[in-house]
């Protein structure tokens, strides 16, 4: 959203999930947080882009041809997505979901981002 700040419990959420990918050495734990940080991370451009540029280094480590061509996808399209208000909620940002589509919202998400 152009010119709205995240909230700071959002900022705060989105930063332990962020911070947790990086530190924990399992590969589904990582893509987990980085999966919870993209969905509060959507209505916000820059986090949101951030978010998809950290799932392609996740790729790219991973050696992962797919996840890391559909992050350039996505890299491309979060910023204009989410400053437009046009993206699907819920979705957690992998390649392996389609890019439109939209998924439930974990409870306690749900609750932070109603907010």
């Amino acid at each position: 959203m152009i010119g709205r700040r995240m909230p700071a419990r959002a900022r705060a959420a989105y930063n332990s999930e962020m911070n947790a990918a990086r530190t924990t050495a399992d590969a589904e734990a990582r893509w987990r947080h980085l999966e919870r940080a993209h969905i509060i991370s959507q209505p916000w451009p820059w986090p949101h882009t951030r978010n998809h540029i950290a799932m392609f280094a996740l790729a790219i480590a991973q050696r992962d041809r797919r996840e890391a061509f559909g992050q350039i996808i996505r890299i491309i399209v979060a910023a204009p997505g989410s400053a437009l208000g046009r993206y699907p909620e819920g979705n957690t940002g992998r390649a392996t979901i389609p890019l439109t589509q939209p998924q439930p919202v974990p409870e306690d998400l749900a609750a932070l981002l109603a907010d």
